[in-house]
């Protein structure tokens, strides 16, 4: 049986980024009729006195003050309106009591600058849209920039990357509190793939291709399908009917990722959903998930979710 996760507080402000505003509403306010377990609470918290104009012209009524980030478990910070003007002083200190009360703090794109601000990323590694990143990092030096990932998890705080980006740090938040089949099962209620893990790179413009691409897809649902077998990339790129070197390059602006460290996140994500679901043992599992060994899956999946398989299984398996 899952606890209830709590309180969630997602920020407005006046100027707010509407997309990045959109995904916390999306993930964290609809409600789940799918699920029989609670799920988040949520409020919109005003950061500014009213009207609390949002890009697209519309107008946000904000739920309560700063009082609600006393009670809030989960504060959400959907971007920022400005990255020259400094948060106010009263927002900096309520993220300051709730960071230290224990709450979980996550920002979205140029929601790093209020974080940063607030003096709760020093020391500590953290990622915003690329194109913000250098800028973070001269202005906060004490702040490790990762300009290439998708987010970064330090535990109580989270940090995402442009936009998009969010909507895989916040599945990622929901897969720390129910486990990764709720997580998929709302990341399919969203069209959309399962949550990304936060090292896949952002991506970066490149140019257009002046050729239609081969269309992917197809071969990575037969990967997932065929994840038991010791897959290569020789065999990738003739199922997919390419050179081996463009089958890299291609994959690469498919996925982020190379081909090792797509099958070894899939292979991972297919080993948590065993984990959940069935009653097969660890050998059992490792083997189906085409690991070469089962001492390697544990170390991988340690590694990867921070627990060993079977303490993951006893905190999300089915009971």
């Amino acid at each position: 049986m899952h606890s209830a996760p709590g309180l969630v507080a997602i920020l407005a402000y006046d100027g707010l980024c509407t997309f990045e505003f959109g995904i916390a509403i999306e993930v964290f306010a609809l409600p789940r009729p799918e699920f029989d377990f609670p799920w988040y609470r949520h409020c919109v918290v005003a950061v500014d006195p009213g009207p609390l104009r949002a890009l697209g012209g519309f107008v946000i009524h904000a739920d309560a003050g700063y009082e609600a980030l006393a009670e809030a478990r989960t504060v959400i910070i959907p971007g920022w309106r400005n990255r020259d003007e400094p948060p106010p002083p009263a927002l900096l200190s309520a993220l300051r009591a709730a960071h230290g009360r224990g709450a979980r703090l996550l920002s979205i794109c140029s929601g790093a600058y209020v974080l940063a601000a607030a003096g709760l990323l020093d020391g500590q590694r953290a990622t915003t849209h690329w194109r913000y990143s250098t800028d973070l990092a001269q202005r906060f030096p004490a702040i490790e920039v990762d300009p290439a990932v998708l987010y970064v998890d330090n535990g109580a705080v989270i940090t995402s990357a442009g936009s998009s980006a969010g909507l895989d740090a916040c599945l990622h938040l929901v897969e720390r509190d129910f486990g990764a089949h709720v997580s998929n099962t709302v990341a399919r209620r969203l069209v959309m793939a399962p949550q990304r893990s936060g090292g896949q790179a952002q991506f970066i413009a490149a140019p257009v291709a002046q050729a239609p691409r081969h269309d992917l897809a197809a071969l990575l649902e037969w990967a997932r399908e065929h994840l038991s077998e010791p897959l290569s990339v020789p065999q990738l790129a003739a199922k997919a009917l390419m050179s081996e070197r463009t089958f890299l390059r291609r994959f690469h602006e498919a996925t982020g990722m190379a081909p090792k460290a797509w099958l070894q996140h899939a292979r991972l994500a297919q080993a948590r959903a065993l984990l959940e679901s069935t009653g097969l043992n660890t050998e059992q599992i490792a083997e189906r998930c085409g690991f070469a060994s089962v001492e390697g899956f544990r170390v991988a999946f340690r590694k990867a979710v921070g627990l060993a398989p079977s303490l993951y299984r006893g905190g999300f398996g089915q009971r």
